[in-house]
């Protein structure tokens, strides 16, 4: 399609002022390590909540979650609304304090305090290959897919322009300049999102369209389902979502820059809110959809399809601004991610321990420049998928790395028993074993193979933990799950009086999903 001038002007606005903005931030902070990779301590939880979400809805939502909600209805939801429940739970309820309190920099910090290197090493390079072959590759595929269905931007290129421009600002400032871009996108993402919903809903005949598709609303779905069986939820959804949400550098750096623990929880809970809103702009269209568009080859390509036949001059290039917001968060925040983990978890551990601040900052930012070459060259490998929406072969590559990461957090902070050779021995052998039942049952749904990697590398992590040697308990402190971890801090127990206590906004949005599940059951 042709854009308009007025839709080629919003959208070179759009991307000018990212790029402007987050020049902007990252001369606001100083050079030091704390500032780089952790915005100074100074996150508000507004701000927080809000860079969360924006980090975590990208390409993949936009277009491959509204892939699935076309062929396979509202169950694509569940994957957002369980992370609610699930994930999201387990990092408010369990792991935060635990964060907060010791000053990590990085989640891999925490396995070394409670285990030792071997499980920190670990840990980075089961993260690293996550990010780069699932954050960042399916992410600037999938974008660069969108660019080139609308406008006829070669793959390539489109990888390209998305790739280098998110890493100009994302280098250079930190996570400073990536928090700040990341409330614009947010913006900008709602806003294309909320046009695009309304233009198809208005198309499709109005609210009563949507209304009448609820009688095939489903969250639960019968054990034979090939994608969504309801067992799912026995072990493939939980450490999906625990890894996710609650272990993973991605999510937790915007809860480790907060301004303290209070802020740390309210942040966590307003990303409950979006996290409910969100999933409902890109699905309720695509619930509509085959009503205007029934037979679409690929359900991929749904995204496209709407901005081109629906959107008027002017809209079009606010929802293609929001799609290139979701692509340039989600990218800037795994980058982020990527070079903390680097510096803090390899470089400062294990080249330069005696770095300064400046030299920290420099291998950073070189660091980030190397993660984008590699994720540009990856995306070339990600570019072999089938009529299958693409989203759930994300779901499948997180299921690779996962298993293990979510057993050796939630064993080592829940059991005092757990030992490093346990582990190590959960992180080691989640690759192979999700490799070898994918082997063994390519028709098994996906879930049910990570799940039952899940619970095998946990059987395993606790066999193996009770014939090796446990840390003594004094070296514990501190680490380990107790009642005191719900309560906040005694010197912050004034700020969350009457209604600015996070559990009783917790407890409406716990309401409002556990109600949706229950009806549509």
């Amino acid at each position: 399609m042709n854009l308009s001038t007025l839709d080629l002007s919003i959208f070179g606005i759009y991307i000018l002022g990212v790029i402007a903005l987050g020049i902007y931030a990252s001369r606001q902070g100083q050079q030091t390590k704390r500032d780089y990779f952790l915005a100074g301590d100074k996150l508000p939880w507004w701000m927080i909540g809000g860079s969360i979400i924006a980090s975590n809805i990208s390409s993949h939502h936009l277009v491959g979650a509204m892939g699935v909600a076309y062929s396979r209805g509202f169950v694509a939801i569940a994957m957002e609304w369980g992370a609610i429940l699930i994930g999201f739970n387990a990092l408010l309820w369990i792991f935060l304090p635990f964060y907060i309190r010791n000053g990590f920099y990085t989640v891999p910090e925490f396995l070394q305090k409670r285990f030792g290197a071997a499980t920190r090493t670990t840990y980075a390079v089961l993260i690293l290959l996550t990010y780069i072959f699932v954050e960042i590759s399916a992410v600037l595929y999938l974008g660069a897919l969108s660019l080139h269905s609308l406008l006829g931007f070669p793959v390539v290129t489109s990888v390209l322009v998305l790739a280098i421009f998110t890493g100009i600002y994302t280098i250079a400032g930190g996570l400073r300049a990536v928090i700040w871009t990341e409330m614009l996108q947010l913006a900008v993402l709602v806003l294309g999102g909320v046009a695009l919903t309304v233009a198809t809903v208005n198309a499709a005949g109005g609210i009563s369209a949507v209304t009448e598709t609820s009688k095939d609303w489903d969250l639960i779905l019968p054990a034979d389902d090939p994608d969504f069986p309801w067992t799912m939820y026995l072990g493939g959804t939980l450490c999906i979502s625990i890894f996710y949400c609650a272990t993973n550098q991605f999510i937790v750096q915007r809860v480790l820059a907060a301004k303290n623990e209070w802020h740390a929880r309210m942040g966590v809970v307003f990303g409950d809110y979006l996290k409910f809103l969100i999933p409902v702009i890109i699905t309720v269209p695509a619930l509509v959809a085959p009503k205007l568009f029934p037979a679409l080859e690929k359900p991929d390509l749904l995204f496209p399809t709407l901005v081109e036949n629906l959107m008027p001059t002017g809209l079009v290039g606010l929802v293609m601004a929001g799609l290139i917001a979701a692509v340039m968060s989600h990218l800037s925040g795994a980058i982020n991610s990527c070079t903390t983990i680097l510096t803090v978890d390899v470089y400062l551990t294990y080249f330069r321990k005696n770095a300064s601040e400046v030299q920290a900052v420099r291998f950073g930012r070189i660091a980030g420049v190397v993660i984008i070459a590699v994720g540009i060259l990856c995306t070339g490998l990600f570019i072999t998928q089938s009529d299958k929406p693409v989203f759930l072969y994300l779901m499948n590559a997180y299921g690779l790395f996962t298993p293990g990461i979510a057993v050796m957090f939630l064993l080592g902070i829940l059991w005092k028993r757990t030992t490093q050779a346990g582990a190590l021995t959960a992180g080691i052998l989640t690759i192979p074993l999700s490799i070898v039942l994918e082997f063994v049952f390519p028709q098994m749904p996906f879930f049910n193979r990570t799940g039952i990697v899940f619970w095998t590398c946990m059987a395993l992590c606790v066999l193996v933990s009770l014939v090796t040697k446990p840390k003594p308990e004094a070296e514990l402190a501190g680490l380990i799950w107790n009642k005191e971890s719900l309560s906040l801090l005694p010197e912050e127990r004034e700020q969350q009086r009457g209604w600015r206590n996070p559990a009783i906004w917790w407890a409406i949005i716990t309401a409002a999903v556990l109600y949706f599940y229950i009806r549509y059951a």
